[in-house]
């Protein structure tokens, strides 16, 4: 069964408006469309806190840099559409960029804290593009409450921090990585790796792998377990690491002790493709 689909704001606005007057919470699942089974567990999440669930598939420009893969990232609204209604999104909201963007489009929101190092630093202006789309889409759903996934751990906090700062009485949840049989978390970056590819990628995922083992084994020294972690990552050849870092998981700044709940990130390239990953460290010691 597919979900409608609203390509303006003023048809998602006036089906939104309808669920709620026959009193249903609103949940909202923002993603950029090429569907697996990462986004569609946020559409399960929502759907356990929300009786109507929007999902908006909009590849967003702002936050793409001059050399990424914007006009090669993968759209199949048809397909989206068949997958999120399967799963029980009530509506897809896709609008163009014309109209999340009418000419001329000036403001942008920006942020400091969480966003400046990691992803912010080397993909400069993108968190910018990130928050501005997310609140409009704030604006446009005005949902109850909205899912994103951990893997975009960066992002995560990102926007905690916006719904704190701007007063959105919104709800965030974020669900746990849903990863493939061989540990890789879910993107649809995937689909890029050659076979050899894939099996050197496996290396974030083990270097995580490691990082959650020290810190469930009562490590707290947050500069031992990235060392642990650029050691595993070291045997795997070809693989151009970008950062291995213990970072504090609501502000996204680097620790020295980890004394609550923390992020063990990675980033590296594998030939042409560049990934990400993470796992939510809590250290069991003193």
């Amino acid at each position: 069964m597919s979900a409608s689909v609203a390509e303006t704001i003023a048809e998602c606005r006036a089906a939104v408006t309808a669920a709620r007057r026959a009193g249903h919470r609103i949940g909202f699942v923002p993603t950029m469309g090429a569907l697996h089974e990462g986004h569609l567990s946020l559409v399960d999440r929502a759907r356990e806190a929300a009786g109507f669930v929007v999902l908006s598939i909009f590849v967003n420009p702002l936050q793409f840099g001059p050399k990424e893969d914007f006009a090669a990232y993968p759209r199949d609204l048809e397909r989206d559409r068949r997958l999120a209604g399967e799963r029980g999104a009530a509506l897809v909201f896709a609008p163009s960029v014309t109209e999340m963007y009418p000419s001329p489009f000036v403001t942008r929101v920006t942020m400091r804290e969480a966003t400046e190092e990691f992803e912010g630093a080397a993909r400069p202006g993108h968190f910018d593009g990130v928050l501005t789309v997310v609140a409009k889409l704030f604006l446009i759903v005005q949902p109850d409450v909205a899912v994103f996934g951990q893997k975009d751990a960066q992002q995560a906090a990102a926007v905690r921090r916006l719904v704190i700062d701007l007063d959105f009485p919104i709800e965030i949840i974020v669900a746990s990585t849903v990863r493939e049989a061989d540990g890789l978390a879910c993107s649809s970056r995937n689909g890029f790796l050659s076979e050899d590819e894939r099996r050197k990628a496996r290396g974030l995922h083990l270097a995580l792998t490691r990082a959650r083992e020290l810190a469930d084994g009562g490590e707290t020294d947050a500069r031992r377990i990235e060392a642990a972690m650029r050691e595993v990552l070291a045997r795997v050849p070809a693989l151009h690491v970008e950062y291995a870092a213990i970072v504090d998981r609501d502000h996204f700044q680097p620790v020295e002790r980890i004394e609550g709940p923390a992020v063990a990130a990675v980033a590296a390239r594998v030939g042409k493709t560049r990934l990400i990953d993470n796992v939510v460290l809590e250290a069991d010691g003193p």
